[in-house]
């Protein structure tokens, strides 16, 4: 019977198989997931705007898209403050005149009045990662009902920072770990395969590279162009490449002279064919060995330069800044655990999900 166009090789499904014996990385793959695709959806479970507004017979979707005051009934173009009581006074009343004057009474009249009530659906936290909860007493506040997590030290509930912060940390260590991957690999790939000169020279490049000072470098380019995420990207990738230079180029130079490589250049096969096609595959296990490394590595380097202060924009969810927090507030130590765990239960996730890519693409391991 033909071969389904969606399913996988033979040597993938192997792979495949060996993955799912290791219940450790299987399990933890699973729970990574729902972890990141709840993160992903972070302004559907911690955000101070209305997901979904009902007004005078309209829908409005606050989440994703502006709207002024005066579009329910409000006095300024400024967008609406949903969370201000006059606000929700005048959606919950049908834009009456007189509702800032008696909010509360308002709200009541309008709720018995079917015909003229509105309605907000707010996310299961109505609090963003920058909004200050409103909760009487000096900050940092302790956990409730209110905010699970408490506050920091400037009442910014922990537990949407966590969120938001999660979210941010796996986003910005997958874009840098994949660009580092592949440059990393190409330049391993090349150093490897045609030694000699090319050799030669790539390895003095790479040696002054690594003596360059990192910290000094985000520094200096922070103070010209400003903090940004994507400014933090390429100063990663710029860095982080070299990690996988030298475990690429050690398999690379010991395949290049194996018989189906000599063969595969008698029969006149191209240079990236052979490279990457033929020899590459082969060098996968010791390219995913280190890749736990890599991606620990930079979360824990994220999380470093925000510690210092030149890490993200003061203005994004940084879970190195709330570690920061836990060291600046010692008497609320609900910020060390939430930080602790956060950190601990992301990075063994991802080990314990890299450990077992890297058996699976060990010939050498079959699990039953």
């Amino acid at each position: 019977m033909a071969q389904s166009r969606f399913s996988l090789s033979p040597i993938n499904a192997r792979r495949w198989r060996n993955f799912k014996s290791n219940r450790r990385a299987y399990w933890s793959l699973w729970i990574f997931a729902v972890l990141f695709s709840l993160s992903l959806c972070a302004e559907f479970l911690a955000y101070d705007k209305p997901i979904l507004v009902q007004y005078r017979g309209d829908y409005y979707t606050p989440i994703w898209k502006f709207y002024p005051e005066t579009e329910f009934g409000g006095d300024f173009q400024t967008e609406a403050v949903y969370r201000d009581p006059e606000v929700q006074c005048l959606i919950k009343s049908g834009g009456l005149e007189d509702c800032f004057d008696d909010p509360e009474g308002i709200i009541e009249r309008g709720e018995a009045d079917e015909g003229k009530t509105g309605w907000m659906l707010w996310p299961l936290i109505p609090y963003s990662f920058d909004t200050a909860v409103d909760r009487p007493g000096a900050a940092p506040l302790p956990p409730n009902r209110q905010n699970l997590l408490g506050t920091d030290g400037t009442k910014r509930d922990v537990l949407a920072r966590v969120i938001h912060g999660f979210r941010l940390s796996i986003l910005f260590t997958l874009i840098v770990t994949a660009a580092a991957s592949v440059i990393g690999v190409a330049a391993g790939a090349v150093q490897g395969y045609f030694g000699g000169w090319t050799d030669l020279i790539f390895q003095r490049v790479i040696e002054i590279w690594t003596s360059t000072p990192q910290l000094y470098v985000i520094i200096i380019m922070f103070a010209i162009l400003g903090r940004s995420f994507w400014l933090l990207v390429g100063l990663m990738v710029l860095f982080g490449w070299m990690a996988l230079v030298g475990v690429v180029r050690a398999e690379f130079l010991r395949a290049r002279n194996l018989e189906y490589v000599r063969a595969a250049k008698a029969l006149g096969v191209s240079n990236p064919t052979i490279m990457f096609r033929h020899m590459l595959p082969n060098a996968m296990v010791a390219t995913v060995t280190m890749l736990p490394f890599i991606v620990t590595g930079t979360i824990s380097s994220l999380a470093v330069l925000d510690f210092l202060g030149f890490g993200l924009p003061s203005s994004s969810p940084s879970l190195g800044e709330l570690t920061l927090q836990a060291k600046q507030n010692l008497e609320a130590p609900w910020l060390a655990f939430t930080a602790f765990f956060t950190f601990a239960i992301m990075l063994s996730l991802l080990v314990f999900i890299f450990e077992g890519v890297r058996d699976a693409f060990d010939p050498r391991k079959t699990f039953l």
